[in-house]
């Protein structure tokens, strides 16, 4: 017996989100052994985690029967040492930016508001915005993949309370230029999210940023370049007046006590971050240069690639067959049928990817 009169209105128009594949269920399917598989397909760090951030949870594990500060005031004030930051600016959040979010949305959105997505873009913005009530309002980026400020700008209403940016962008890799967001702070009455989940892996960040505009948040994420995604660890970067309200309502203990501390192991880890980083600008290089189909620059630990005239679903299985996840990009709202996203891979993983798409190019 089912009662779906009972869920909220707002939950029956949203789409459900679609995570890349696992490597159980492309084994299971295609008959590999898991260890064979190769997993690019969810822009994971393909070197794992610091071993720094490994043994201090271990270590904090014999410590899970006590619950942890309410506000992780020990991973705040180490973000603010790796940020340069006052802890009057960070909230750390979980489970990953995903949490944040959700609190953002609580706390900001009612009934009837809108919120700006330039899209292709990642599909969380506006699954959480709706569960609350919102009406999303999408505006395609530019052909290249750049924002439209002007469509930004024009789409803006007096029931704008958040514009989405993410950057670099997922899926298309792309930084959004510091003008632009500054035209677009000045411009609305709204706050302006901006998702800096991959900047890690980028040649600048926008947090100096908060020193000028009281209505810019980032949210970052120990998820990429500190390969901490399965224990979901994120935080935000926004003024001192929107913490004060952020942390009324902000869930208390979410964050588990061996996710703290290995979160402020990991950011005393420079070297294994520097390794993170390198691996992922020599990878998308090699992807780029080699891939046999047109790839769009990158600042990301991932690469977008253009399969046109073929399709993106077609190469896709294509990859799977031979044991390689890649995401089809055709979830994405506007991204069309031909974009597939590839996470960078190690060296060796990276030279079988090519040599997968070189096989799917016969296919022209």
């Amino acid at each position: 017996m089912s009662r779906p009169e009972l869920i909220k209105e707002e939950i029956a128009g949203i789409a459900e989100y679609v995570p890349g594949k696992s490597i159980e269920e492309i084994a299971s399917k295609y008959g590999f052994h898991p260890a064979s598989v190769i997993k690019l397909g969810s822009n994971e760090n393909v070197l794992g985690p610091s071993t720094k951030a490994i043994e201090s949870m271990v270590d904090h594990a014999k410590d899970v029967n006590i619950y942890p500060s309410a506000d992780a005031s020990e991973l705040v004030d180490a973000i603010s040492v790796y940020t340069g930051l006052p802890v009057e600016n960070i909230c750390a959040s979980g489970p990953g930016m995903d949490g944040l979010l959700d609190n953002l949305m609580r706390l900001l959105i009612s009934a009837g508001d809108e919120v700006i997505i330039p899209t292709p873009t990642f599909s969380y913005y506006g699954i959480a915005a709706c569960a609350n009530g919102a009406v999303p309002v999408y505006v395609e980026l530019n052909e290249d993949y750049s924002l439209d400020t002007d469509a930004i700008m024009n789409a803006e209403s007096d029931r704008t309370k958040v514009i989405f940016l993410c950057s670099p962008n997922n899926p298309t890799g792309r930084l959004v230029e510091e003008a632009d967001l500054r035209s677009i702070l000045e411009h609305t009455r709204g706050l302006v999210f901006v998702d800096e989940a991959y900047i890690e892996f980028s040649d600048g960040n926008v947090a100096h940023l908060l020193n000028e505009y009281d209505n810019i948040i980032i949210g970052r994420t120990f998820s990429k370049a500190f390969a901490l995604a399965g224990l979901r660890l994120g935080y935000g970067l926004m003024p001192a007046w929107l913490k004060a309200e952020y942390m009324k309502i902000a869930t208390p203990f979410n964050i588990s006590v061996p996710a703290v501390f290995a979160g402020i192991a990991a950011l005393s880890d420079a070297d294994h971050l520097k390794k993170s980083i390198n691996c992922a600008i020599e990878g998308r290089d090699y992807l780029k240069g080699n891939i046999p189909f047109k790839v769009y620059d990158s600042q990301a630990n991932f690469v977008l690639v253009d399969v046109s005239p073929l399709r993106s679903k077609d190469v896709t299985v294509s990859l799977l067959e031979k044991g390689i996840i890649v995401r089809d990009c055709k979830s994405f709202r506007d991204a069309g049928d031909s974009l597939i996203r590839v996470t960078v891979g190690t060296a060796e993983q990276n030279k079988k990817v090519v040599a997968a798409f070189e096989d799917a190019s016969k296919l022209l």
